[in-house]
């Protein structure tokens, strides 16, 4: 489970879905807090003295192919048999299986029906012969059987197989065929009990013989295939049997082929489901990022009905507002302290919390007490970070008794002096004397739907506004590209002074909505004393603006 705020988030934002996520594990729902985009300065300065690790970033929650992988694969190398791959295949109970080397690269698949395709044999009956390609010390290991001649090879090579079951006149003239077009050298002769035979082949210069039957040859035969090279193997099964085992000691690297689709573990599961459904291949190697080594496998079965990523939402309703992807996960729970913007939706019924209070860290530190419970020190002091931060140390009119209560009792829990710590908070990292134009621009903002108008409001907040006037062109030039950037018909951003409790509003976009915002505009500043709720204060003063102008044309 993931609890995590908006995009460009606050400090309300991650300390809240840092005190949710502690909550969740308290009572028993493993949960992780993360973050979908970068920390402000700010917020870095409170988790440093919270003693706790920066929020995990994921910018998108959809289920990638790595995390429905299945890890437990059931793979082969390429110098296993066919025999071996397909006792492996049958006592797996599977029907496919990757073909990887020793790099854990994906070489290709074999599929169960493929394979039982290529194991059955031609009828070997009397002196019929057939060509395989396979390892002498291959045929060997599958036939468990003992060697008694030269030595084997480790490399395949082309072999014909002579099964002398016929009579030793017509093998002899098998043989003598074999000689005269330059073959005889490939020739593997199967038979039982039949010393004839067997000297016949030895004496001819054979690459090999198998002895079936559990039978043994000679001691000056043994000696004579040592002394030619020719190996000898003395194997428990029958003729017929033993044949069929050769073909099957050849390795799979001779039949594998690279025509097969692999799968990049970060690809979208959602994605999957249409491109691969066309597909007559069954199984998918997913690969790892790097394009090569294998992270696991899934099948067509496992994109019908995929895991949802399960979330928590806090400090935002809205789905233009979260976390790209939030469309495709399961939304458990909602906290939040803003508007309701009716797009958001679920499958199933949800926790949602939401009141007119100061801060969505107000909420969760409620929870804690309505069970009982009580944060440890660091989560403590997040809780009170996003709670100063959204109301300006209580003197946001956002503020409520409860913003008040809940800082009362977070306090000391935190170890923390509210004045002291508000005065250090609001001394971290001016953006407006050293952020770039894209800081303060993003940090802190949100974009809402109104009365068909889209709105981009950014916020910064400063201990006076000393450096505005020597960045105002800059921040209206960078103002202009952001409304272009996103698409939307209106830009604002607000530099509030927290001391004087007063903001300026730069404004990009829409003639008609600027001119019917009830701020004095002077210069191209609009003048906002007393103004310093984004929530309760910028945002109905849009609406407004825009119901003003509802069915006139927005000059954009």
């Amino acid at each position: 489970m993931l609890v995590v705020g908006h995009r460009n988030p606050d400090t309300d934002a991650i300390c809240s879905a840092i005190g949710q996520a502690e909550l969740l594990r308290m009572t028993g729902d493993p949960a992780e807090a993360i973050r979908c985009g970068d920390v402000p300065v700010r917020t870095a300065w409170v988790l440093r003295e919270a003693q706790l690790d920066t929020p995990r970033l994921v910018k998108d929650v959809r289920v990638t192919a790595g995390q429905i992988a299945r890890r437990d694969v059931v793979s082969v190398s390429p110098e296993d048999t066919f025999l071996t791959v397909y006792r492996r295949m049958l006592a797996s109970g599977v029907r496919s299986v990757p073909v990887v080397d020793a790099s854990q690269k994906v070489l290709g698949l074999l599929k169960y029906l493929d394979l039982v395709q290529l194991l059955l044999p031609t009828q070997l009956d009397g002196i019929g012969v057939r060509t395989v390609y396979a390892a002498l010390d291959k045929i060997r290991r599958t036939l468990q059987a003992e060697s008694v001649g030269s030595d084997c090879g480790n490399e395949e090579e082309e072999l014909h197989l002579l099964v002398g079951a016929s009579s030793e006149e017509t093998v002899k003239r098998r043989l003598v065929e074999a000689g005269e077009s330059g073959h005889l050298h490939k020739y593997l002769v199967i038979c039982g009990d039949r010393p004839g035979i067997q000297e016949m082949a030895l004496q001819a210069g054979v690459r090999g013989l198998i002895v079936t039957g559990g039978f043994v040859v000679r001691p000056e035969y043994a000696a004579m295939a040592k002394e030619k090279g020719i190996a000898i193997f003395l194997a428990s099964t029958d003729t017929a049997s033993v044949a069929k085992l050769v073909s099957c000691s050849r390795q799979v690297s001779s039949v594998v082929s690279g025509d097969f689709i692999t799968i990049r573990e970060d690809e979208i599961v959602s994605g999957l489901r249409k491109r691969l459904g066309v597909e007559t291949q069954d199984l998918f190697p997913v690969v790892a990022r790097d394009g090569v080594s294998m992270a696991g496998v899934i099948s067509k079965s496992d994109l019908i009905n995929p895991p949802r990523t399960q979330l928590v939402l806090v400090d935002h309703n809205e789905f233009a507002q979260a976390v790209t992807g939030v469309e495709e996960a399961e939304i458990l729970e909602v906290i939040d302290h803003h508007r309701l913007a009716g797009d958001l939706a679920s499958r199933e019924p949800i926790r949602f919390l939401n009141e007119p209070v100061g801060s969505t860290s107000t909420l969760v530190a409620r929870k804690f007490i309505h069970r009982d419970l009580q944060p440890t020190r660091g989560v403590a002091l997040c809780l009170c970070a996003g709670l100063i931060s959204d109301t300006l140390m209580l003197t946001s009119p956002t503020t409520t008794d409860l913003d008040r209560e809940m800082l009362a009792w977070l306090a000391p829990i935190a170890e923390i002096d509210p004045e002291k710590f508000t005065s250090e908070f609001f001394a971290v990292g001016s953006l407006l004397m050293g952020g770039t134009t894209e800081e303060i621009l993003t940090t802190d903002r949100k974009e809402f739907f109104e009365e068909g108008v889209k709105i981009s409001i950014s916020q910064i907040e400063e201990r006076g506004l000393g450096g505005f006037d020597q960045r105002k062109k800059e921040l209206e030039i960078g103002l202009e590209e952001l409304r272009k950037e996103q698409e939307v018909d209106l830009a604002l951003l607000a530099v509030t002074d927290i001391a004087n409790h007063d903001s300026v509003i730069l404004g990009a976009g829409s003639e008609v909505l600027l001119e019917a915002l009830p701020f004095e505009r002077q210069h191209g500043i609009f003048l906002a004393p007393g103004v310093v709720s984004r929530k309760k204060q910028i945002f109905p003063a849009v609406c407004g603006a825009c119901r003003a102008v509802a069915g006139k044309v927005l000059g954009v």
